[in-house]
Order: C-alpha cells, then sequence, then structure tokens
C-alpha cells in the first residue's frame, strides 16, 4: 500500500504522517518525504542557488523519486538522497530504506505529478490555514534551516504563496481524502490508520496462508 501525503508548506504534513506511524509498527512502515529529492545544486555557485523557485516542480527530481517508489513497491531496497537546506545540495551519504508492507510519501507537490500520483493507493491532502502554515514555516526554517525572518518572508512572497496557488492547491482536487487541521485531526488519523492496520493484516494473513 502506497499512500500519499499532500499539502502546503507548514500545513501538517509531517505531523499527520508521524502520527500515522505512532498507531501503525514502525517495522511495516516506510516515510518517504519529498523534501530529500531535491535536485543537487552543488556545482552551481552559491549565488545562483539562493535564486531557485524551490516551490516549482522542476527544482525536484521526481525522476529519481518515482524510481525509488517503483523500487520499493518491487521489493528492492533503495539509496535516498540526504539533502542539506542550508547549501541547497545534497550530502554525500544516503539512507538505506529496505522494502516494507506500506509506504507513506509526503510533499507539497506530490500529487502534481500523474506518474507519481498513479502509484498512490491514497491520496490525503492536509488542508490547512494560510496564517497557520506561513507561521509554522517561519518558526521551521529559522530554527532547523538556518535561514533569517528577513529571507523567509521574501521567499515565501516571491515564490511561495504563487507556486502553492498555481501547483499545490489545485492538487487538492485529486485527494481521496481531505484532513483539516492537520496533525490536530484525531478522527481523519484515527480513521486512515485503522485502515493501514486492516491492510497489514490482511498481508500478513496472505503471507500465512502461502499466498
Amino acid at each position: 500500500m502506497i499512500i500519499g501525503i499532500c499539502g502546503g508548506t507548514g500545513s501538517g504534513k509531517t505531523t499527520v504522517a508521524r502520527r500515522i506511524l505512532e498507531n501503525v509498527k514502525d517495522e511495516c512502515v516506510i516515510f518517504l518525504q519529498q523534501d530529500s529529492y531535491y535536485r543537487n545544486l552543488g556545482d552551481m555557485p552559491v549565488e545562483l542557488r539562493h535564486r531557485i523557485n524551490f516551490d516549482h516542480p522542476d527544482a525536484l527530481d521526481n525522476e529519481l523519486f518515482i524510481n525509488h517508489v517503483k523500487a520499493l513497491r518491487a521489493g528492492e531496497a533503495v539509496e535516498m538522497p540526504v539533502y542539506d537546506f542550508s547549501t541547497h545540495s545534497r550530502r554525500n551519504e544516503t539512507i538505506h530504506i529496505e522494502p516494507k508492507p506500506i509506504l507513506i510519501l509526503e510533499g507539497i507537490l506530490i500529487f502534481v505529478d500523474a506518474a507519481l500520483r498513479e502509484l498512490m493507493d491514497i491520496k490525503i491532502f492536509v488542508d490547512t490555514a494560510d496564517d497557520l502554515r506561513f507561521i509554522r514555516r517561519l518558526q521551521r526554517d529559522v530554527h532547523e534551516r538556518g535561514r533569517t525572518v528577513e529571507s523567509v518572508i521574501k521567499q515565501y512572497l516571491d515564490t511561495v504563496r504563487p507556486m502553492h496557488e498555481q501547483f499545490v492547491e489545485p492538487s487538492k482536487r485529486f485527494a481521496d481524502v481531505v484532513i483539516p487541521e492537520g496533525g490536530y485531526n484525531e478522527v481523519g488519523i484515527d480513521l486512515i490508520s485503522g485502515k493501514i492496520r486492516t491492510q497489514l493484516q490482511r498481508e500478513l494473513s496472505g503471507v500465512g496462508n502461502g499466498e
């Protein structure tokens, strides 16, 4: 089972994914973030890297992302890239990911690519008010990614907001389930977690019956 969790920046996608992981056995679930698959800009001058629109689909290496999803679905291990947001480049190390019965994909643009959408069994859109999303992004980028308040505000107005309106918000129509209020929506998270557990029981019983 492949589950896609989409939504605007700061909507609570990661919180929803982690809440689901808390409700399901960790050894049965892979959590793959689209943020790890930004294109490597290590060969580009630093001043040019900061001008890239990282909220546009072209900033992502979706070909590699899709190949990794397909490989995991086929029972093959992958080497997930590690992206450094302070330098806009990939680190030398990778993270080894072994296949598991449930794969959760998370990212702001995962519903934009039709080829990626077609791989998903369940598509979830986390819908949160714009002001809350901006506050969360501001806090995250300043504390976790070493950005200044001014740079976060400028990026939000220049690219994040317009790209959300152009790509992210319209992709909500592809969702099977819309969860308002992100990780605070206990009912939505419980329903999805229950479906995952049911699917796991089916797979485990199938293996036990030699299917």
